[in-house]
């Protein structure tokens, strides 16, 4: 936020929970959003989310003040917003005066910290791979594992979908049958530790997150949780954005898709207005529009 109490527009739509910065740009530019009953198409544009109007669909936009949960997901409790089945969900562990959803995932067997949260940008700098923000975690596997075991864990695994790493890895404690390790990602793919250790011949048998960032579980036990302070999420943001830059000044992804108007990329349809001699036309503003789980056992069964 500005000095003058102004906020960019796509920001306040992070975080009132609308979708991450760039989904809340197309909302915009699709002309989707009124600032006072006037139709607001331009990207940039700074409003008062307090003292001003904001709609969304025709929908005024809710309460914008950021809340973070910081929850620690017991184990059988899912991370899903919409579960079919009914089993419990995290966010049913937290008070739900407005629309919350989890920061990343965290899988039914698995147990730890999870954020849960209205704030869309701050869950994509927290989830996306290119702003590197570390989890730590406790993992009992069966097994001991051989030197060889946690050099592949650094160095890299092949999964089906690409090569993924963990940043490091230390061993904790070891016994008959098992092992415990401690292991820091910093991107979270789909059950990414367990497929990670079961492509080396090890089973997970317990998997429980202890950090995101400079975040910790501390004394908090499963299934209860707290509310961050503006200074927690303030360094949770920073620790997203330091190692690319200002996440407003970052430069915008070479690797994008183009996209097409009318069948034709841009550079074609510019070619082909040169050709025929005509100026081209800027079409960049007529886009289309219950129970928490079960109670920890780690101390129990890794003595």
């Amino acid at each position: 936020m500005d000095d003058d109490g102004l906020e960019r527009l796509q920001k306040v739509l992070a975080a009132a929970g609308l979708g991450s910065r760039r989904s809340c740009e197309e909302l915009i530019t699709s002309g989707r959003v009124e600032v006072d009953h006037e139709i607001i198409t331009t990207l940039g544009s700074k409003v008062d989310p307090v003292r001003q109007q904001i709609r969304v669909d025709g929908e005024r936009l809710p309460n914008p003040r950021r809340t973070v949960y910081l929850l620690n997901k017991p184990v059988g409790v899912v991370t899903t917003n919409y579960d079919p089945s009914g089993r419990p969900r995290v966010i049913d562990l937290v008070p739900a005066d407005q629309r919350l959803f989890p920061i990343g995932r965290l899988d039914r067997a698995s147990e730890g910290l999870i954020l849960v949260t209205n704030d869309g940008e701050l869950g994509n700098l927290l989830t996306h791979p290119r702003y590197g923000v570390e989890k730590k975690y406790l993992v009992q596997i069966a097994g001991i594992p051989t030197a060889e075991t946690i050099e592949s864990l650094r160095q890299g695994i092949s999964l089906a979908e690409a090569t993924v790493q963990a940043k490091k890895v230390t061993v904790r404690s070891q016994h008959k049958q098992s092992t415990v390790l401690e292991m820091v990602l910093d991107e979270g793919r789909n059950r990414e530790i367990r497929r990670m250790l079961a492509s080396l011949g090890h089973k997970v048998q317990q998997l429980k997150r202890i950090a995101v960032g400079d975040l910790t579980l501390g004394n908090l036990l499963p299934g209860h949780w707290r509310k961050l302070t503006w200074e927690e999420i303030e360094r949770l943001r920073k620790s997203a954005t330091v190692a690319v830059g200002d996440f407003q000044r970052r430069t915008p992804r070479t690797n994008a898709p183009k996209r097409t108007y009318g069948g034709r990329s841009r550079t074609q349809r510019e070619s082909y207005n040169s050709e025929a001699g005509r100026r081209s036309n800027d079409q960049s503003g007529k886009r289309r529009p219950k129970r928490p789980g079960k109670a920890s056992s780690w101390r129990k069964r890794t003595r």
